[in-house]
C-alpha cells in the first residue's frame, strides 16, 4: 500500500502548526481516486482516510511512516524543523523510487530549515556543492536586482499575466513603496527575496579577483602574523599566516591551512555535500589521525612553520584555545587573546572589504577559504560596527575569523614608526 503526504502549514484554531495529509493508493494510474467537484469548476481529489492520518501532525506521530512520496509545501512556515526531518529522512527507504517536492517561498528567519534547504540549493547552482538526489528550481530577484522593475517581476514570476494577474501586482508594488515593511513583504512573497538585517557579506567576484599568485617559499623568512581558530575536536580548524606588504606595489599575501579528523572525512562529504576528500586530496585541508582533530599535531605543524616563518604574533579566538596557546607559548610564540565581538572585529572585518575591493591583498584562489569567505554574514549595532555572525552564517566561517584575526595583528604593526593604519585614517564605513 502507498501513501502520498501532503505538509503544510495549519493556522486553524488562532494558532500556528503542521499539518500532514495523506492519500492512499493502490495503483499509480488514475481511476483510484475519487474526484469531487467545486464550485467555480474546480476539482479537487478526495481520500476518506482514518482520523490518524488528517488534521494536525505532531511529529513524533509520524515515525515509521512508509512514504511513496511527500508534497511538503510553504517549508518557510513550519513551526520547527520536526515535521521535515520525520517526512524526508529514512521514510521512504523501502521505497525504490520515493519522490519529495519542498515548494516555498523566501522566509525570514536565517537559523531555520527552510534557509538550510535554500542555501543547499544554491549552492548546489553554483556548483558549490554536489547532489545528485537533489533538484533545485529557484526563481528569485538577486540582491542587485532593481526591485521596482516590471521585467524583474516577470523573471520571478514566469506566470505573470496568467495565472498572477499584473494589475493587482501592481496595487500591492505602490503600498509597498510607500510602507517599509510593506516592502519587506512585497519582496519576500512577490520577488522570493529572503529580508534579513543580516546580508551575505563578501561579494565573491571582487574576491576572485585577489586569486593572485602565493608562492610559499618565497616567503621564507619573511615576517607574518597568524590567527588561530580552533574548532570543535569533531570539526574544522583553521590556522592563517598574513606577510605584510614590502612596499607599494606588494600586497598583503595569505597561507592559510585547514585540519579535520581523518576518520569522519566521508562522512562529512556525504552529510554536508561539501568536497573535503577533494580539497584534502589537492593539498588544501590537512587531515589528524582519528576521529577528533588531534591539536598535538597542530602544534608541532606551526612549529615548523616558526622555523620557516618570522612570526611575530598568533591572535586566537579564547574560547576552548587555553591549552593549546600555552603550549604555543612554550614553543616561544606571542599568542594574543582576540574577542569575538564588535570591539575587537568591526575595524579589521572594515579593513578586509576595504583591501580586497583595492585588490591589495593575494589569497592564491584557495578554495577552502574562498568557500568559507562565501559563507560569511555579518551582523551591525547600531553605531554601524560589524562582526561576523556565525550563528547566521550557515556554513564554517573559521578560516576568515582566523584570516580577520591575522589581519588585524598584521596592520597594528605594520606601520610601527608612524602609528596603526586606525589611529591614521579612524573608523571605516563600509
Amino acid at each position: 500500500m502507498r501513501f502520498l503526504f501532503s505538509c503544510s502549514s495549519n493556522r486553524k484554531g488562532g494558532g500556528k502548526a503542521a499539518e500532514v495529509k495523506a492519500i492512499q493508493t493502490n495503483k499509480v494510474y488514475g481511476g483510484r481516486l475519487p474526484i469531487r467537484q467545486r464550485s467555480g469548476g474546480s476539482r479537487r481529489c478526495l481520500y476518506k482516510l482514518p482520523e490518524a492520518y488528517q488534521g494536525r501532525a505532531e511529529a513524533y506521530t509520524k515515525h515509521g511512516l512508509n512514504v511513496h512520496g511527500v508534497v511538503f509545501d510553504e517549508l518557510h512556515a513550519q513551526p520547527n524543523r520536526d515535521l521535515y526531518d520525520v517526512m524526508l529522512h529514512g521514510s521512504g527507504d523501502a521505497r525504490k523510487q520515493p519522490l519529495f517536492f519542498l515548494i516555498t517561498t523566501a522566509g525570514t528567519d536565517r537559523n531555520f530549515i527552510c534557509w538550510e534547504v535554500h542555501q543547499k540549493a544554491e549552492d548546489i547552482l553554483q556548483g558549490r556543492k554536489i547532489d545528485l538526489t537533489f533538484y533545485p528550481i529557484i526563481y528569485s530577484a538577486a540582491d542587485t536586482d532593481d526591485w521596482t522593475s516590471e521585467k524583474v517581476w516577470r523573471k520571478v514570476n514566469p506566470s505573470l499575466g496568467i495565472t498572477v494577474d499584473i494589475e493587482k501586482l501592481r496595487v500591492v508594488f505602490e503600498n509597498a513603496k510607500q510602507n517599509p515593511a510593506e516592502e519587506n513583504l512585497f519582496r519576500q512573497l512577490r520577488l522570493n527575496q529572503w529580508v534579513k538585517q543580516s546580508v551575505r557579506w563578501m561579494p565573491m567576484d571582487k574576491w576572485d579577483r585577489c586569486a593572485f599568485p602565493v608562492d610559499a617559499e618565497s616567503l621564507r623568512g619573511r615576517t607574518c602574523y597568524g590567527g588561530l581558530d580552533l574548532s570543535s575536536t569533531t570539526d574544522i580548524t583553521a590556522f592563517v599566516l598574513v606577510f605584510p606588504p614590502l612596499d607599494e606595489a606588494d600586497k598583503y599575501q595569505i597561507l592559510p591551512f585547514f585540519w579535520i579528523p581523518e576518520e569522519n572525512i566521508d562522512q562529512r562529504v556525504r552529510r554536508d555535500h561539501v568536497p573535503y576528500d577533494i580539497w584534502e586530496r589537492q593539498g588544501f585541508l590537512y587531515t589528524t589521525e582519528g576521529n577528533v582533530v588531534h591539536y598535538g599535531f597542530i602544534e608541532t605543524f606551526i612549529e615548523e612553520l616558526g622555523m620557516k616563518y618570522n612570526i611575530k604574533e598568533i591572535a586566537f579566538d579564547r574560547w576552548g584555545a587555553v591549552q593549546m596557546t600555552q603550549n604555543l607559548e612554550a614553543l616561544g610564540f606571542t599568542v594574543v587573546p582576540f574577542g569575538q565581538g564588535f570591539k575587537d572585529m568591526s575595524l579589521p572585518t572594515k579593513e578586509l572589504m576595504k583591501l580586497t575591493l583595492e585588490e591589495r591583498i593575494a589569497h592564491g584562489g584557495n578554495p577552502v577559504l574562498r568557500w568559507m569567505m562565501d559563507n560569511i554574514y555579518v551582523k551591525t549595532d547600531p553605531a554601524g560596527n560589524i562582526k561576523p555572525d556565525k550563528e547566521k552564517s550557515t556554513e564554517k566561517i573559521d578560516g576568515a575569523v582566523a584570516l580577520i584575526m591575522a589581519l588585524d595583528r598584521t596592520l597594528r604593526h605594520s606601520v610601527e614608526n608612524t602609528g596603526s593604519v586606525y589611529d591614521e585614517r579612524g573608523l571605516l564605513i563600509l
